[in-house]
């Protein structure tokens, strides 16, 4: 009960976290009103793009964006609504509606709660850098195609397939041209564009958005479609959209967002680490924050959250240095959502289409992505196999086939570390006739590396060739790692070699290898003939007495009795 106990209290925020607030109070306020400014746009265009309204993206920030800063592992990171978890939202509320997206982010929540509480945080750094690079390129394309019918300003076709809907968008823009929507888009995505090479702290996206929304509202532009009307407020918290009876056709897709939130948040805390000196997350305590601000975001109408690696870069470079900042950042969308929800009501849908194509555009990092690619061809591979997944399918089955391929060609690389070299017999204190006899008759083998499942066969085929000699001496003190199968594949050569009338020595088997040798019964044959040996020279030695009793070598004079009173030499 105790551990338990220390255990849960150990990711509750500390005096440590209350602290650092008061460090430098004014910085952190400025850094959270710059993130707010950044985040409004986002909020409003990610909530939009869910299907469930900016409204939830609003509530999402504000909600999720003030737990996640409060009770998460970091003290930089910033939450909320975020396009990869867009993504999956998507095809959720086309197949079960807003209350299934709502239930699926409280089971997620509860779920990354348990991660924690579990200590599973540590093992999202296992992630290979390709899969990551390659599921964020992914992203970066179905956000970028997720915006085509409001920039086109055309009615969302049906369906939830991203390239299906983008085409018949098209198809429908063609048949009935909005010139003004697209306009709008694009004159807000290269506003931001080109504004964030210029001068990278200004907020152009929320200056792009005002003036969108004033040139429509002072010219009338009737077909550059608005928001619609916003609540003034938050709603109050509520379980009316829980149906107790979908929750088992729910568990997959709430696996899915749970996997996504805790690995998107854990790398967004990452980045921030990379960005500052002195600062390292917790990324147990990363999950629970995740976990709390998701059982509560849908409470409110609120989408699920995760930490948002745009929105947490903007907070460390506007001199954030404790989770103020991100309070503050939730402080101020709410008061937006208070005081000004008349006036966002009024932003045009093409606008926040051509803020979030931007931000697609500005996730696609293409000296990270000439770099993966140039590294190694397993390395291109894992990253083009998991971006076009991503495309075809969605990011859950993206990961895992990322993962798959990447586990499948690192076995592949370590299986071909393992070795079996044949070397020279030690000369030991034989003559150069003697040894020249025993390299006849005797050869011995050093593993290198690991013997297991993928290196286990091609080691059988080339350990079975040997020809016209009479003993084998395996030398295996070099062994890394073995396995079931290595083992019972070293058993089958002791054998096949054993019918053919040559002898096996083993030598330097390693006391961590035995218990696997043994439970298969591989060391068997061998000990019941008294033929594992401690090091390599007593195993030739035994050799060479094999050798004696078949009649090919000589056996040796025995040793003169030394003269009483000699020393015997060390």
């Amino acid at each position: 009960m105790s551990g338990t106990l220390a255990r849960v209290t150990s990711l509750l925020p500390t005096r440590a976290d209350l602290a650092e607030t008061r460090r430098d109070p004014r910085r952190d306020l400025l850094a959270g009103l710059t993130v707010a400014i950044v985040a409004l746009p986002l909020a409003l265009g990610f909530g939009v793009s869910s299907g469930l309204g900016a409204e939830a993206g609003l509530a999402t920030a504000v909600i999720a964006g003030a737990l996640a800063a409060l009770f998460g592992g970091s003290n930089l990171q910033v939450s909320g609504p975020t396009g990869a978890m867009t993504v999956v939202l998507v095809p959720i509320v086309g197949q079960y509606g807003p209350g299934g997206v709502l239930t699926v982010g409280l089971m997620a929540g509860v779920m990354l709660v348990a991660l924690a509480a579990l200590k599973a945080g540590r093992y999202m750094r296992y992630i290979p850098a390709p899969v990551v690079e390659g599921f964020t390129l992914g992203i970066a394309c179905v956000i970028g195609l997720q915006q085509i019918p409001s920039a086109l300003g055309v009615p969302k076709p049906e369906g939830d397939h991203v390239l299906a809907v983008t085409w018949r968008a098209f198809e429908e823009f063609a048949e009935a041209p909005n010139g003004t929507a697209l306009g709008l888009a694009i004159a807000v995505a290269a506003v931001m564009l080109a504004g964030a090479r210029w001068r990278p702290t200004v907020p152009f996206s929320v200056l792009a958005v005002i003036a969108a929304t004033v040139v429509t509202q002072a010219v009338g532009l009737d077909a550059a479609k608005p928001i619609g009307d916003l609540p003034s407020g938050l709603p109050a918290p509520s379980l009316s959209f829980l149906d107790l009876g979908s929750l088992g056709t729910l568990l997959a897709p709430a696996v899915a967002v749970a996997a996504l939130a805790a690995l998107e948040s854990l790398l967004s805390a990452s980045v921030a680490d990379g960005m500052t000196v002195g600062q390292q997350h917790d990324p147990d305590r990363e999950l629970f924050g995740q976990g709390l601000a998701n059982i509560a975001a849908p409470l409110f109408g609120g989408v699920p959250a995760t930490g948002a690696i745009a929105r947490t870069a903007v907070n460390v470079r506007a001199g954030a240095s404790s989770r103020l900042a991100a309070l503050t950042h939730a402080a101020v969308l709410a008061v937006i959502v208070f005081a000004a929800a008349p006036l966002v009501s009024k932003i045009p849908l093409a606008a926040l289409a051509g803020v979030l194509l931007a931000t697609a555009i500005r996730m696609v990092e293409v000296g990270s992505l000439r770099a993966m690619a140039k590294a190694t061809r397993s390395d291109a591979l894992i990253l083009v196999l998991t971006a076009a997944a991503t495309l075809v399918l969605d990011l859950v089955y993206a990961v895992v086939i990322g993962l798959a391929v990447a586990g499948a060609l690192a076995l592949r690389a370590v299986a071909k570390q393992a070795r079996l070299d044949q070397v020279p017999l030690d000369r030991g204190d034989h003559t150069a006739e003697e040894h020249a006899l025993l390299a006849e008759h005797i050869l011995a083998y050093r593993i290198d590396g690991p013997l297991f499942f993928a290196a286990a066969h091609r080691f059988l085929l080339e350990l079975t060739d040997v020809t016209d000699v009479r003993v084998v001496i395996l030398r295996m003190s070099r062994v890394s790692t073995m396995d079931a199968t290595g083992a019972l594949v070293l058993k089958d050569a002791v054998e096949k070699l054993g019918r053919r009338g040559i002898l096996v020595l083993a030598s330097g088997i390693r006391p961590g290898q035995l218990q696997v040798l043994d439970s298969v019964g591989a060391l068997e044959p061998l000990r019941h003939d008294g033929r594992t040996y401690d090091s390599t020279p007593e195993a030739i030695r035994a050799a060479r007495d094999h050798l004696e009793t078949a009649g090919l070598l000589r056996a040796r004079p025995a040793p003169k009795p030394r003269p009483a009173g000699e020393e015997v030499p060390q």
